[in-house]
């Protein structure tokens, strides 16, 4: 089955196709982080106007790649939620008109299950059982992953996600957004045990996170440092590497934990934070512990991306999942609610 999928939830405008036989064919992903930069962070309106532009130059681009016209078009595969409602109604209201048009099935997608999924496009994909992390801007969880569908929360964020809080972080330390990459860039140069912060809710048991408190340390830490005329590049630096450091073994120690709990030895690490190469190291170093792998997509597939879901929605429409033309969209959508395949 070839199927074209198209990703909106947020600010980046991704297209992809994806055949069943012979695995991604194009991809093609369009960034609005110049565009959102001077705010320093998204702006829904002009995401959504944004998304509009871009989506069918795209699509042709993509199409032009793979060698693909219309008629070949399967199925059309498109990110239904969670996320921004303007930006993810551009993507549905296209697929839903290419779908008719073409007189194919279309079918939403849930993002987070995209990007679960999205380890699968690698030369070597886990099996299931599985524990996955799941972090990014908007999310942190830990899931039990015994399936497509058949997903168990074991834990999650209970203010803001680990993504979120590496954005805020670097924006009160006057830095660009996105604020992950600059924190990690920073990080590289820090001064290792000048600054050390807390590790929240690891000395309690459990698989649930909270990084809100671990944003309020490193500002006080800032203010104090900026009000002893200490607030040079060296020092933004220092706390780019505590504040790394604080979130990495946070995550590490909770995935050790959903580990043990569950008794499987293959980690899935998913969402933009996963590109982040201290969490990957750190967690490769764990699953030694275990004798066990953790696996991972490529880091242009750890954002969001076209691919991911059309590799998702390619495994439910083959499954005999599909919806009709009503145009719908959910910005909150827990995925524990998705039918199994």
């Amino acid at each position: 089955m070839l199927v074209l999928g198209l990703e909106t939830s947020c600010d980046e405008t991704g297209v992809a196709l994806y055949d069943s036989a012979r695995g991604l064919l194009a991809d093609a992903l369009f960034s609005q982080i110049d565009l959102h930069r001077i705010y320093g962070g998204v702006v829904p309106e002009l995401a959504s106007r944004d998304h509009v532009k871009r989506m069918l130059p795209l699509i042709r681009q993509v199409m032009g790649d793979a060698g693909v016209t219309s008629a070949q078009i399967e199925a059309v595969a498109y990110t239904a939620g969670p996320g921004l409602v303007g930006a993810l109604l551009v993507g549905a209201s296209c697929a839903q008109a290419l779908a008719f048009a073409w007189g194919v099935p279309a079918l939403g997608v849930h993002h987070m299950e995209g990007h679960l999924l999205a380890p699968m496009l690698e030369a070597q994909p886990p099996a299931f059982p599985f524990v996955a992390l799941l972090v990014s801007g908007g999310h942190t969880q830990l899931v039990r992953v015994d399936g497509i569908g058949r997903y168990h929360l074991l834990g999650e964020s209970l203010d803001d996600a680990a993504g979120e809080a590496f954005d805020k972080t670097a924006k009160l330390l006057g830095l660009d957004y996105p604020g992950g990459p600059e924190i990690a860039r920073l990080a590289q140069t820090g001064t290792p045990g000048r600054f050390v912060f807390p590790r929240p809710m690891t000395d309690r048991p459990g698989l649930d996170f909270s990084f809100s408190g671990l944003k309020t340390f490193t500002l006080n830490t800032w203010q104090q440092c900026r009000e002893a005329g200490d607030d040079g590049e060296q020092t933004r630096c220092d706390i780019a590497l505590a504040f790394e450091r604080a979130v990495v073994e946070t995550l590490t120690l909770k995935c050790r934990r959903a580990l043990k709990q569950t008794g499987l030895n293959r980690l899935v690490i998913a969402g933009g934070v996963s590109a982040n190469r201290s969490l990957r190291e750190a967690l490769g170093k764990m699953l030694g512990e275990f004798q066990g792998q953790v696996f991972y997509a490529r880091p242009r597939f750890c954002t969001d991306n076209g691919a991911m879901i059309a590799y998702a929605g390619c495994q439910r429409l083959l499954a005999g999942q599909h919806e009709g033309p009503a145009i719908s969209v959910q910005a909150r959508w827990p995925m524990e609610r998705l039918p199994p395949v």
